[in-house]
């Protein structure tokens, strides 16, 4: 902290008293450090304010039993440990020890940090635990299955196979603060190096997997190297649909999924002074709003009438448009690219759009050849039972890949969110160690455009109602997507609180 800022609320080494809390929470400070108190029955427990996933703050989070859930992305934290129990955060936080002095709470002493033992997960009878478990693939469910396993004290061989010259990295912001370059690349990795070195995972990077035996278990790699496996993880993903627009050179067209993806549009960038998006999606917005931080002209081409109206709705889409053209963005729905010569696109509308680059947004499908291969059954997606097991024994399934059924609305759902990996990683990790723990996570994800968050909690592939409390257009609201009456979804801008109650209310079969 530097000297000139000061740390928020009372000193708490002189004491506060209950009265000075508010709704249960009080933030106030020891020496430099910030510390927040939380109320929970007759106790107080003391933590560090700050989520360790994007530093939101803990004081406007929610408190659910002796946790406490992180307001701007869900993370959730145990106040007695500190410990990151849900993505998409993972480091553990700092806490405090409380002491009573009278009627008076005082704090002046970081807690231990609990040791991690043994397995904490104890098989079921008759399981035997694993001794090698092998995880495919190198993005949010692989790496979130890594690092729990290695969390739960798991202390067998895990490998970690990707096709990705990176290791794991914080997706989301390949499309927003570090796409407009409003966050260094040295903020990307999900953890450094030396991570995986000594937690003892072993990260293969550049290593495809072709092939898998599930009889034989084990899997064969790209270079004929067969690995086996007590366990294995599919978290192959998904990848960007790629349009075949003639006339336009491969090479021209720029996806986003990867850091090098990523790159590449920043490079081309510095070059470029009008972008084509092909596509209004979350995704293809993004990048819109992220190129219009740094000067280019955008357009963006989409067939819909409106963009994220099939997620979001009529009236949040037209928000969500309105935006964009506030910062500059040049829509052209209800058309689409039919041709591309040189630097110029030929639009079905009978228009053309001069562009010194191409960004696809049309959608991702999901990495499938080697479930296929192996045998699995395939339901639109992987099928996987409540537990993320597949219909082979010993194998599991997470991320964008799996069909779970979802116990909400009593259907299979694959949904593609980056805290829905993670979220299936970490319980696909404990699965694997014999816990057999249902996930039930409801879904949730983020979307940031300018200085705008939507964050979205729940499924609703179809509604028969939409109810608003706030204003959208005034970026204020609180949207309801119902079903005979039941909410399946919600939307929020600036209602963070509310998100986190209505995540917990479907939680609980609301």
């Amino acid at each position: 902290m530097s000297e000139k800022t000061k740390p928020a609320g009372p000193d708490l080494t002189q004491g506060v008293s209950l009265a000075d809390f508010s709704e249960g929470k009080l933030l106030g400070h020891v020496a430099d450090d910030e510390v927040l108190l939380v109320q929970v029955g007759a106790e107080v427990l003391a933590i560090d304010p700050h989520c360790s996933h994007y530093h939101g703050p803990l004081a406007d989070g929610l408190v659910v039993d002796d946790t406490i859930r992180c307001p701007w992305h869900h993370a959730c934290f145990s106040l007695r440990t500190g410990e990151a129990i849900r993505s998409p955060a993972f480091g553990r936080l700092a806490v405090w020890r409380t002491e009573r002095d009278g009627d008076k709470i005082v704090v002046q002493h970081r807690s231990e940090a609990p040791h991690t033992a043994a397995p904490r997960v104890a098989a079921a009878a008759g399981d035997v635990a694993p001794g090698r478990i092998v995880i495919v693939g190198g993005g949010a469910a692989g790496f979130a299955a890594a690092e729990m396993l290695r969390r739960e004290g798991y202390a067998g061989a895990v490998t970690m196979l990707s096709d990705d010259a990176a290791a794991p990295v914080d997706r989301p912001n390949l499309s927003k603060d570090y796409l407009a370059g409003q966050a260094p690349e040295d903020w990307m990795p999900l953890r450094p190096d030396d991570f995986y070195r000594e937690a003892g995972i072993d990260l293969r990077l550049g290593t495809p997997v072709v092939s898998v035996d599930p009889k034989g278990r084990s899997v064969q790699l790209a270079d004929g190297t067969a690995l086996p496996f007590d366990r294995l993880l599919l978290a192959t993903g998904a990848e960007p649909v790629r349009l075949q627009i003639p006339g336009a050179a491969p090479q021209r067209l720029h996806t986003l999924r990867t850091l090098a993806d990523s790159r590449a549009i920043i490079e081309a960038a510095t070059s470029a002074k009008r972008v084509l998006i092909i596509g209004a999606s979350f995704i293809g917005l993004e990048v819109a709003g992220a190129l219009r931080a740094r000067k280019l002209e955008v357009h963006v081409v989409a067939p819909e009438s409106r963009p994220m109206e099939r997620t979001l709705g009529a009236r949040m889409g037209d928000f969500v448009r309105a935006l964009h053209e506030e910062h500059g963005v040049v829509f052209h729905l209800q058309d689409t690219v039919t041709a591309m010569a040189d630097k110029r696109a030929a639009l079905k509308s009978g228009g053309t759009i001069e562009t010194d680059m191409v960004v696809l947004g049309v959608g991702v499908r999901p990495r499938l050849s080697l479930a296929e291969q192996a045998g699995l059954a395939i339901d639109r997606g992987v099928a996987v039972d409540a537990f993320l097991q597949t219909s082979a024994p010993d194998i599991f399934a997470a991320g964008d890949i799996a069909r779970w059924p979802d116990g909400r609305s009593g259907s299979n759902i694959r949904v593609e969110h980056w805290v829905v990996a993670q979220r299936q990683g970490q319980t696909a990790a404990r699965n694997m160690l014999g816990r057999h723990e249902r996930f039930d996570a409801v879904p949730f994800f983020w979307s940031q455009h300018y200085d705008v968050p939507i964050n979205y909690v729940g499924h609703a592939e179809k509604w028969d109602e939409i109810r608003v409390d706030g204003s959208i257009e005034n970026r204020d609201c609180l949207v309801e997507y119902r079903q005979n009456g039941r909410i399946l979804a919600l939307a929020s801008i600036y209602r963070d609180l509310a998100s986190l109650q209505g995540e917990l209310a479907m939680e609980r079969g609301g």
